[in-house]
């Protein structure tokens, strides 16, 4: 795994722009930086990256299948009493998921596994610069000499995704739904809405504020009350099951990708069940919550997090006893998990995030991240990557 410079393409802004990638920039701050680009070896991606990404999702899977039936576990998440059955439910019927991401700690052949910060399994964004924008990189690089010949990319993303929303059994209408008014959130959905058209689905979207709630039979409906059998919602399970509509989820017959039993998976107290499962597993961390006493085995050095964050939102990290980080926000209410300390590689002075890619329940892909802090906020800056010729 390396850090190699490449050079941008000097019209790169405006293939960005011809191919919908609109939220290159966000607030007059690059987002996407192709200056350099993370290099892999073929053996980092499968041995590293991709069998233990297998093997976690495996893992969470497991660990939903448990949780379902255990109330403690469900208390424990702080997942609202009024969403468990929507939760079971959902489960046993087995709806299907669609996609999400893995953020691992890993800095190549040598520096030790790859460990498990969390699971974005719900509302992950970066999809559609993983997916399409870093395939085109890929091109254009090869095209030009930019990059080396032989040069690949894990990277299947776009052919798995339309795979997926091809076989899913989804009947009747299909919508999707963000904020409209959020360029990333907006590109996301626009994307696997394509997506699903590309699979022959027919997709709608909607913002947020235009779903309703039909009387007559409980159906989340479009404005002219059309019924949506299946909703594709860019909106996070904590916040949904707090709304107006959140106590219709468990009887609404429409169904959701995400579906409800994804919010066991998005949950930050994950890690510490998964621990709990499997402790010593060479690609997690030791976490607790924050009121098991248990966290005292983590010493000095550890990171809190809270139970629901996003993009590093509130989260403390602390080496030797001092603080190393700290990012605030609005999260922490609702509790937190202490996790151990797994420091982010730095290259020439950036902090870099793998990302790995699940569509269904096989890897996908893999997107990299990088900051100039231990912590990875909505600053950070998405960077391609490559995997080198033999």
């Amino acid at each position: 795994m390396r850090r190699v410079p490449t050079g941008e393409r000097p019209d790169w802004r405006e293939t960005a722009t011809a191919n919908g990638f609109v939220f290159h920039t966000h607030d007059g701050a690059p987002y996407w930086d192709e200056s350099h680009a993370y290099a892999f070896t073929l053996d980092e991606i499968e041995r590293d990256i991709e069998e233990p990404s297998a093997e976690l999702h495996a893992l969470c899977l497991e660990f939903a299948g448990r949780a379902v039936g255990d109330e403690t576990v469900l208390a424990s998440l702080r997942i609202p009493e009024t969403a468990w059955n929507a939760v079971r439910e959902s489960w046993r019927r087995r709806d299907p998921s669609l996609y999400g991401r893995l953020d691992l700690a890993y800095g190549g052949a040598g520096a030790g596994p790859a460990k498990l910060l969390e699971y974005n399994a719900d509302t992950p964004t970066a999809l559609y610069e993983t997916a399409v924008f870093q395939w085109l990189w890929l091109e254009q690089g090869l095209a030009s000499g930019r990059l080396p010949a032989g040069a690949d990319q894990f990277n299947a993303l776009h052919e798995r995704l339309i795979a997926r929303l091809r076989e899913l059994p989804l009947d009747g209408l299909l919508a999707f739904t963000a904020y409209a008014e959020a360029p990333e959130d907006r590109g996301t959905v626009a994307y696997l809405q394509d997506c699903a058209l590309q699979a022959g689905r027919s997709a709608h979207f909607l913002d947020l504020s235009e779903i309703g709630l039909r009387v007559v039979d409980g159906r989340l409906c479009l404005r002219d009350e059309s019924p949506i059998d299946t909703l594709f919602k860019l909106y996070p399970w904590e916040w949904a099951f707090g709304d107006a509509f959140g106590s219709a989820v468990g009887r609404t017959p429409t169904r959701f990708l995400e579906p409800p039993w994804k919010a066991l998976l998005s949950n930050k107290g994950l890690l510490a069940h998964l621990w709990a499962m499997a402790p010593g597993h060479p690609n997690l961390l030791p976490a607790y919550f924050e009121e098991d006493p248990a966290k005292a085995r983590l010493g000095t050095s550890f990171v809190r997090k809270p139970l629901y964050s996003r993009e590093g939102a509130n989260v403390l990290i602390v080496r030797d006893g001092a603080v190393l980080a700290r990012d605030e926000g609005p999260y922490g209410g609702e509790g937190y998990i202490r996790q151990g300390l797994a420091e982010l590689p730095v290259f020439d002075g950036r902090h870099a995030l793998v990302g790995s890619w699940m569509i269904g329940d096989a890897p996908a892909g893999l997107c990299m991240r990088e900051g100039p802090g231990p912590i990875t906020t909505d600053a950070a800056l998405f960077v391609p990557h490559y995997i080198e010729p033999a």
